[in-house]
């Protein structure tokens, strides 16, 4: 029988799992349009299964600032992602607005690294507070 906390920590490693085919994809040379793309909506993914797990509410269509701002209200150590959460949007902003002369250096190893990050984050935080250690 699997336990609220095992389907959290699953839930985690399928995003976990889809980040590092998108890392693949990078590595093989993806634009960086695309892979930003998705890197936002698996970042939007992770959030969306925390905010479940914290039986908080969030609009359907939130976009990933939403979803951020839905978590951490109440719940400040959501803060540790904020930043991770902006940057992916900023990067998604430059390439709307064409400016990837706004970029960072290497921006598509670094949408790879944010997204690991808020992984970590998320897992570490789930298996410490969510019942079950993994």
């Amino acid at each position: 029988m699997m336990t609220q906390s095992n389907k959290l920590i699953s839930a985690l490693d399928a995003t976990h799992e889809r980040i590092e085919a998108l890392a693949r994809q990078q590595a093989a040379g993806v634009a960086l349009p695309e892979l930003v793309a998705a890197g936002v909506e698996e970042a939007a993914a992770m959030l969306r299964i925390m905010l479940a797990a914290e039986h908080k509410p969030y609009v359907g269509d939130a976009d990933l600032l939403e979803l951020w701002r839905a978590l951490v209200k109440g719940s400040p150590h959501w803060n540790t992602i904020r930043d991770n959460c902006r940057e992916l949007i900023y990067y998604q902003n430059c390439l709307k607005a064409e400016r990837t002369d706004a970029l960072p250096a290497q921006p598509e190893r670094m949408v790879i690294h944010t997204l690991r990050h808020i992984y970590l984050y998320l897992h570490s935080y789930a298996e410490q507070n969510h019942g079950d250690k993994v």
